[in-house]
Parts: C-alpha cells; structure tokens; sequence
C-alpha cells in the first residue's frame, strides 16, 4: 500500500482527521448511531460512547454482531440514556438482554440496512477502513453488509482509519470525498476462531458433503458443522463461494484445490460475500487479494441473486424443529439468543437455484438445564411442536434436507404425514417412540 504523499488527497485526509473526543461532540440527543458489523465495529468510538456528557440522551445504537462488550450497553448505569437494538445477538448483548438495555431487530439480512433506514433516519454512521491508497480510496474492510449503503445515506460519516485492517475489493471500497471525519486507530483486528468439529459435526459433515456436486456454488456459516462440511468438501472439484460470511473453512477449500470459481453462474472465479470474520490466517487471504469480493447485503443476500447461482449450496443451522418442518433458528423459547440473519434469504434462494440445494443441521439433542436446579437432562431438538414463545426463523414451506448424526430427511413436496415419519427417522432412538405418540395426539397426519 502507498504511504500518504503531499498531494489533494493526502491534504483532504489530514484535514479530516479529528480526535475521538471531537468525534464524540457531534452526537446529539436523539440520534441514531449505526456501527459497522462484528469484526468492521469502530472499538475507539464505541468504547468512549458513554463518556457523553450526560444531558445527551436518547441515543440509539444499531449493531449487528458486536464482539466487544461496551459500557454504553453492558453497564445499567447508561440504561435511560442509551439502547443498543441489534440485528444479531452475539454472547456481550445476550446477557445484557434481561437488564433492558438492547433490544432485537427482526429482519432478513438482504432487507437489513434499508428497512431499518426507512424506520429511523441515521445521524451518524461509525465504521472502520484500512488505510487511504494513492487514488484518495479506502476500504471499509471486513463489512459491506450494511455499511456502504447507510454510509451514503447518513448525517454524518465517521471511520477509523486502522493499518491493521485488511484492504478488500467489491462494495468496500470508498473514498476520502465521501467520509466527514477520520479518527487513526491502531488495535488488533478482532479474532473469530471456529470452535473443532467433533464427532457429532464429523457425521453430520460427511452426510451433507455426500449431496454436494463438483462445481456447486456454496454457503457456509461458522461453527462445528460447517467446519466439518468444509473439511469434508476438500476432495470436491471446481466448487464456487457465494455466501454471506467468509470464513477460515473457505480459505482451506481454496487452498486445497476445491474452489475455483470456474462453473459458477455470477461473478465466475471470485469468491463473493458480504462480511469476513475468523482468523489472522483468514485476514491475511483476503487482504489485496483480487479473488475475494466484499458486496453489498442488499445483493449478495438476495434470494433471487443467490437463486442465479447453478447448483447452490446452502447449509444452516439450527436449535430446535417441530415435526412439521418449522425451524427455530434464533431463541431459546421467547428469549432471543441470536438472530435470523441470512437463514431464509439463503434457503430460499438455494432452492430458487437449478440443481439447489439447502441444508437444515442440527444435534438430534441437547443437555440443558432443569429450570431453577443444578441438575441437567437431556431433550431432543426434533419435537412435536417448538417450545412456547420460540421464533419460526424458517418456515416449514422453506426447508428442504435436515440432517442430523442419525439421517437426512428431505421435506421438499412433503406431506405432514411424511414429514413425521420422516423427522423421527432422524431423531435419537430414546426420543422417538415419544415423539410417535405426542404426533398422534396432536393429530399430525
């Protein structure tokens, strides 16, 4: 990367550079922040968010995928001032959730950015981008998800400038006339590393691989499973990415030979996603690297975009299903714990898709713990119906395969009738006699 030289840009860049502190002046009572997305959120300002002057109030925060926790949310004392509402729950908001001060923000990834702008203008847009080129460019990095596009339509646009950051191509890319103000940062980026699939993952991992053609175009997630999908896709030939997070399990599969990019339908031989997030190994394959395009959410979420690709992948999971198909993806009963995030937008357009395909994993059951004791017990995740106050993420209409260590059972055309039989073919043998019996008095035939 070239280093700042006395020209107009280098100028313009050192005329916008302020403190934090002076960024933070610019906030006033009422306004709406938008933060850039996990690994793209701007640690400097955010972590001095709360340091307002304390007749600023009303402040709202939408985030999506926070990693750090910060005290504007994480400490009551903050509670009337600020609200932190989120598009996706990660562990710093969820425990915060019982204290009422964040708040979830039901939404389709693809319709993410736009429909929580048409709801609520945004002040100020705080981001991050590696450092300035030449040309006056920067890139916003890790994140197109939303950002680029509520960039373009915010009061006022602040980014910290980090030479930590990857520089990344697509949808990231903005220049120094668009920004107001630069903040120069110097943190580590962020890391997300995937936890090791175990033998449960490994199963599910070569049931699904086992439905995957040469020359798919693929979706993956992170986690357990989709690590152990990955890792069992490396003997595949010419796969595609197109998803809506990159991970470390794409860089092995590119490096491995499996992805190429040759057969896909859009974009042939770049691997296409909306935000990175993982490892310094991950951040270092996508820094200045051509092959890799960070686009907007609106467009790679796109079911009717994600359904161009031939033969596409999609591969979700999720936390509990009933015996007619629905997929509660993002709560424990009413409490939220995640998100829906692209599941939906990528289901459905895997099956929009010639050749598609689209998963649904999950663990046939789960240890949990027995409401107000220490002791733990085991359930299953299929179940006659989802627990009460649980949010349908996916609708029965829209699964497809669902896999778990015991099976795949695909619903595609499916009566309830066959989605029973099928769904307790899947479930663990000590849960399915039960099951039998709850369908038939629910009458689930």
């Amino acid at each position: 990367m070239a280093t700042l030289t006395s020209n107009k840009y280098s100028d313009l860049y050192f005329a916008k550079k302020i403190s934090v502190e002076k960024a933070l002046s610019f906030v006033k009572s009422g306004d709406h922040i938008v933060s850039g997305l996990a690994a793209a959120e701007p640690r400097s300002f955010l972590s001095k968010l709360h340091k307002l002057p304390e007749h600023i109030e009303g402040i709202r925060v939408s985030t999506c995928l926070p990693i750090l926790e910060y005290p504007y949310f994480s400490a009551t004392d903050y509670k009337e001032r600020f609200l932190m509402e989120g598009w996706f729950y990660m562990p710093a908001v969820r425990k915060m959730h019982e204290a009422g001060t964040v708040s979830y923000i039901p939404n389709h990834l693809h319709f993410a950015g736009k429909r929580r702008h048409d709801h609520r203008h945004v002040n100020i847009f705080a981001g991050v981008a590696s450092p300035m080129d030449e040309h006056g460019y920067l890139s916003l990095s890790l994140s197109a998800t939303y950002e680029k596009e509520l960039a373009e339509v915010a009061d006022l646009v602040i980014l910290e400038v980090n030479p930590n950051m990857p520089r990344t191509f697509g949808d990231t890319t903005i220049h120094i006339s668009e920004i107001d103000y630069l903040i120069e940062a110097n943190y580590e980026v962020p890391l997300f590393p995937s936890p090791e699939p175990n033998e449960k993952d490994r199963i599910i991992g070569r049931q699904i691989a086992g439905l995957i053609e040469d020359g798919s175009t693929i979706q993956l997630g992170i986690g357990g499973i989709p690590n152990a999908v990955a890792y069992e896709l490396k003997s595949k030939k010419d796969l595609g990415i197109h998803t809506e997070m990159f991970t470390d399990g794409m860089v092995d599969l590119f490096e491995a030979g499996a992805v190429t990019g040759k057969k896909k339908t859009l974009h042939p031989g770049k691997m296409v996603a909306t935000f990175a997030l993982g490892t310094k190994k991950l951040y270092d394959f996508i820094n200045n690297n051509p092959g890799v395009l960070i686009l907007n959410g609106s467009y790679v979420n796109d079911p009717y975009v994600i359904g161009q690709n031939h033969k596409m992948i999609s591969i979700n999971t999720t936390l509990e299903i009933d015996l007619t198909g629905q997929c509660c993806s993002e709560s424990i009963g009413h409490r939220q714990f995640s998100g829906t995030g692209g599941q939906a937008d990528t289901a459905i357009g895997a099956q929009l898709s010639a050749g598609g395909k689209s998963f649904i994993a999950l663990y046939s059951t789960a240890n949990v713990r027995v409401p107000g004791s220490s002791e733990r017990k085991t359930i299953s995740k299929i179940v006659p119906r989802l627990t009460q106050g649980a949010v349908v993420s996916l609708s029965r209409n829209d699964v497809d395969y669902v896999v778990t260590e015991y099976g795949v059972a695909h619903l595609t055309g499916t009566s309830i009738r066959e989605r029973v039989d099928m769904l307790i073919s899947i479930a663990h043998p000590d849960f399915r006699d039960q099951l039998r019996e709850e369908a038939r008095s629910l009458m689930l035939w």
